[in-house]
């Protein structure tokens, strides 16, 4: 059972009577108290467990109206997640079935090709479809059915290329570096580089000190973070593929950055694969004409990038899911504290990567494994298991804004969530 969230700008009581100052205010208040209470207690010795009102559900494979976290009582919140009662990775490892973690070369091309052609498809039927279909159906009919769909395809082409960057692909590392760097080059991403800070983050999932991107600061930084309305969507990925997320800022696009230092050529690889694919683009421009690219490409990929965008964020931000502080981090409590989402008539397209949880648990395991490996982790550790079906569009908004009210750790926290 998941619980509805609260609308931005109503009190979670119910009184719609605050005025927005007041609402803030009292929200702080909570957030400053809960987090308060735990971090006392912690640093007492005694684990104490916190969340707030959350519409993340713990479900258990036989019962589905499992009881949410806010619904909880406090002393059971986080007690299946305490470092001492958590199975390690190996015992989470044995009850997935042992095949689950072999990528088979044959079915990953498969999926590459597929999507190929479904691009290829949807591309050749639209530009048709403008000659001998009715302009307003071509305009109020396929125009957004084709930014939609093809955007999507975008995207899970960039989870294959993902794929790559893990090593689920195939069992063959330079293969694999290979197709990941042509698959994301059509997406304007630099592979390798991404693929190095990506690394970094599943190394820091859930650690608010290490983690990637989307995650908390500190208090005391509050005034160097600029939030970008919906973290600009689209253009907000290919900002961070350009500078970086603050304050631990990553450069894709500079090979001499610390964290390539031992990729150097893999990075310039990538940057003059891009180069290559512009020059193809320009050709393309050429012969179609500005609309056209415009209307066949750079929509498509702002769509995907939103996609990218939107999923990224929602997966590791939620309410009641903790971030924590390095001397609270294990890799299993951090890998944890990522939630499953419901995609609907796309989780196909996007390659079952809504399937969150076990993706960061075992993030070399094939997209393809990952629906069955995630039935089998909900049946034997349902108390784990973090999901979240709400829509995602209209959670996307009221999360942002709970990201934006509450994302700032108080001094001296060791772990952060939020309301």
């Amino acid at each position: 059972m998941v619980t509805a969230i609260p609308e931005v700008g109503s009190d979670a009581s119910g009184d719609p009577s605050m005025d927005d100052d007041k609402q803030k205010r009292r929200a702080e208040d909570d957030n400053d108290v809960d987090n308060q209470k735990y971090n006392e207690t912690r640093k007492r010795g005694v684990e104490s467990s916190i969340a707030g009102d959350s519409t993340t559900t713990t479900i258990n494979s036989n019962d589905t109206d499992a009881i949410p976290y806010h619904e909880q009582p406090p002393e059971t919140r986080m007690e299946a997640f305490e470092k001492d009662k958590l199975p390690s990775i190996i015992e989470i490892k044995r009850k997935l079935p042992k095949h689950c973690f072999e990528p088979v070369l044959s079915l990953s091309l498969y999926y590459v090709f597929r999507d190929l052609a479904i691009l290829f498809v949807l591309y050749h039927i639209t530009d048709l479809s403008y000659y001998y279909l009715p302009s307003w159906l071509f305009w109020l009919g396929v125009t957004p059915s084709y930014w939609l769909v093809q955007g999507t395809v975008l995207f899970g082409v960039f989870v294959l290329g993902h794929d790559c960057g893990h090593g689920s692909f195939s069992r063959y590392q330079l293969f694999n570096d290979i197709i990941g760097t042509l698959l994301h080059t059509i997406l304007l991403v630099p592979y390798y580089a991404w693929k190095l800070s990506h690394r970094n983050h599943h190394k820091n999932t859930g650690n608010f000190e290490k983690d990637e991107v989307f995650y908390p600061i500190e208090e005391s930084i509050k005034k160097d973070r600029v939030l970008i309305p919906g973290f600009g969507l689209g253009i907000g990925w290919f900002i961070y593929l350009a500078e970086g997320y603050s304050p631990r800022r990553v450069f894709h696009f500079n090979p001499f950055e610390t964290l390539f230092k031992k990729h150097i050529m893999a990075i310039y690889i990538s940057i003059i694969t891009i180069l290559g694919w512009l020059t193809c683009l320009y050709y393309y421009y050429l012969q179609r004409g500005f609309c056209n690219i415009i209307y066949f490409y750079f929509v498509p990929i702002f769509v995907y990038a939103s996609w990218l965008v939107i999923c990224t964020f929602l997966h590791h931000n939620d309410s009641g899911i903790p971030w924590y502080k390095s001397e609270e981090w294990t890799y299993v409590r951090g890998q944890l504290s990522s939630v499953d989402r419901n995609y609907g008539w796309a989780h196909d397209l996007t390659h079952s990567i809504d399937t969150h949880q076990v993706h960061h648990l075992f993030p070399s395991m094939p997209h393809y494994y990952l629906d069955e490996a995630t039935k089998c982790f909900r049946k034997a550790f349902p108390q784990l298991v973090r999901i979240n079906n709400e829509r995602i569009i209209p959670t996307f908004i009221t999360t942002y804004f709970k990201f934006a009210r509450d994302s700032y750790v108080k001094k001296d926290s060791l772990i952060h969530w939020y309301k």
